[in-house]
C-alpha cells in the first residue's frame, strides 16, 4: 500500500422511520381515500377539521367523526402566479382557508381557480379528489377546490 493512500470504506447511516398515525388521523386519511371529508367533535361541540386527537381549546379528547363537506367556504386566500416545483399545482392557483360544510375550523388546501378574479373571501368552493385509483390515504388525494358550479 502506498504511503499516502487514504483507506475508506462505504456505510450508510439511517434512521427508517414509519409514523402511526392513530385512530383519528387514520380515519380521516382513510376517509380521503375513499372520496369522503371527516372532522371529529371537540370537548365543546365544535367540528375541527382536518381532525385531531386533542381539542386545541380544552386540550382533551375529541370525540365522533363528522363527516364534513365536500363543498365550503373561502374564508382567505393567497394567489400564486408561478407555482415552485414541488406545489401541488404546476400552474396559477390560490392557497385558501376553506371552512367546509359542518365545520367550525378552516382546512387550508388549494383552489384552482384558474385566475384570480376567479376568486373571493366568501366564494362558496367544492373538492376535487384524484381519480379513485390514485389514492393512497394522504392530503394528496385532495387534488384542489375548485368554485363551485365548475367541477
Amino acid at each position: 500500500m502506498a504511503e499516502h493512500e487514504a483507506l475508506h470504506a462505504s456505510h450508510v447511516l439511517e434512521y427508517p422511520y414509519s409514523r402511526s398515525v392513530g385512530p383519528v388521523i387514520g380515519a380521516f386519511l382513510t376517509g380521503l381515500r375513499e372520496g369522503r371529508l371527516t372532522g371529529v367533535r371537540g370537548a365543546g361541540g365544535s367540528v375541527i377539521v382536518p381532525p385531531t386527537e386533542y381539542d386545541p381549546t380544552t386540550g382533551e379528547d375529541t370525540g365522533e367523526l363528522v363527516e364534513v363537506g365536500p363543498g365550503g367556504v373561502v374564508e382567505t386566500w393567497a394567489w400564486v402566479e408561478q407555482p415552485l416545483p414541488k406545489q401541488p399545482l404546476d400552474h396559477p392557483f390560490a392557497w385558501a382557508l376553506i371552512r367546509l360544510d359542518g365545520a367550525d375550523t378552516a382546512l387550508l388546501h388549494v383552489v384552482d381557480a384558474g385566475d384570480p378574479g376567479s376568486i373571493a373571501t366568501g366564494d362558496r368552493v367544492t373538492v376535487r379528489f384524484r381519480p379513485e385509483a390514485d389514492r393512497v390515504g394522504s392530503m394528496a388525494d385532495i387534488e384542489a377546490f375548485v368554485p363551485e358550479g365548475s367541477a
